[in-house]
């Protein structure tokens, strides 16, 4: 029996084909949930161009900072079970974080991007963003480039090891762990949302290749002087860094491996009810997704806005996007959310995953019009 939105699906099929069958992408997936419903899945493509093995439902794939949204979910999930505040000044958990006065620092600075702590040392590799316990050293000792709240910065890398170290502290898990239990598990998608991927997996996940993204990073880096600063040369947020398998296999909560379909899933569980799962309450989603800080940010220089972990768009969207095309973002208003992922990773390419993001949008919203501005079910 039909759900109705059998020609919204008809449509996203005929854009992802389109896209893989041209050639112009490798593997795609995308997936949509309504009021915790699933009413898109859509994959196409292989995951490993080299060997030709298809891209299904449930593979992981590389989404860089897409993952920023997984790390904002597991911090809410404990704040809501009495186990973390937005308040909590890191040092009182992690009490040579203090230094350089950054006792002042709280998760709620982290998670909005103002704590201060965006850069990293210009010669940092691939190697040092999978050793945690040096890269949280680092920024215990780190000073702050301004006083917490005072600007906005794209924390590109640091917010991981920022909220995942805090975590860690507070509750004695990984922020991976909390991921896999707390999340992953009661929502059924156990081996599709990842920070470090366990090497069982890793044969699963989908292999970046490089279309334009790196080449526009690297243009990007001439003209931004703070980039360089958050993402120094060997550790750009590109297929270059982000396929390499030390740092698949390991525990960066700035970046994550997922599957589109688990990506919104998680954000109907944070909107509503999903098989009997709902990951936070109504009062804490409008807290956690209404604007905390708006402003020119400091390494791309373009206006942005940021609830709590998550970026808020003019559209009603809240969520996360990653370079090169992936993306999962949720639209309260509508009940609707919205995940893409893509293996090859591209810069001025016209954005599909976005055209497809704002596809399944209109439609839904086209649909919630047309039922005399209620909410649209089916």
């Amino acid at each position: 029996m039909s759900d109705g939105w059998d020609g919204l699906r008809a449509k996203v099929h005929e854009f992802v084909d389109d896209l893989v069958g041209s050639g112009r992408e490798a593997g795609v997936q995308v997936a949509a949930y309504l009021h915790g419903r699933p009413i898109v899945e859509a994959y196409a493509g292989t995951a490993d161009p080299a060997t030709g093995r298809p891209v299904t439902p449930d593979t992981p794939f590389p989404s860089i900072s897409t993952g920023k949204g997984l790390t904002a979910t597991v911090v809410h999930v404990l704040a809501e079970r009495g186990q973390l505040h937005h308040d909590l000044p890191l040092a009182r958990v992690w009490p040579e974080f203090a230094a350089h006065g950054k006792d002042r620092i709280t998760l709620r600075h982290v998670l909005t991007h103002t704590a201060g702590l965006p850069a990293l040392p210009a010669d940092t590799t691939p190697a040092d963003l999978a050793d945690w316990d040096r890269m949280c050293a680092l920024l215990a000792d780190a000073e702050p480039l301004w006083e917490p709240g005072e600007r906005l910065a794209y924390h590109a890398w640091t917010f991981g090891w920022l909220v995942g170290e805090t975590v860690h502290r507070a509750t004695g898990r990984r922020i991976s762990q909390v991921l896999a239990e707390e999340i992953a598990a009661p929502l059924g998608v156990p081996g599709e949302l990842f920070f470090g991927v366990p090497e069982a997996d890793l044969p699963r996940v989908a292999r970046l290749t490089d279309n334009g993204l790196a080449a526009m990073i690297d243009q990007a880096a001439g003209v931004l002087p703070n980039l360089d600063r958050v993402a120094p040369p060997g550790v750009r947020p590109d297929a270059r860094t982000a396929g390499r398998p030390e740092v698949l296999r390991a525990d960066l909560p700035a970046v994550g491996t997922l599957s589109a379909r688990a990506a919104a899933r998680m954000y109907a569980a944070l909107l509503g009810d999903v098989d009997g799962v709902r990951l936070i309450s109504a009062d804490r989603l409008r807290e956690v997704t209404t604007e905390a800080v708006r402003g020119p940010e400091w390494v791309f220089g373009a206006e942005a806005a940021w609830g709590l972990g998550y970026a808020v768009d003019a559209d009603g969207s809240f969520g996360a996007a990653g370079s090169g095309g992936s993306l999962a973002f949720a639209y309260p208003q509508l009940g609707l959310t919205v995940a893409a992922t893509r293996n090859r990773v591209a810069a001025g390419d016209g954005d599909p995953m976005e055209q497809l993001r704002t596809l399944i949008r209109d439609e839904v919203r086209a649909g919630v019009e047309s039922d005399g501005g209620r909410t649209y079910r089916r």
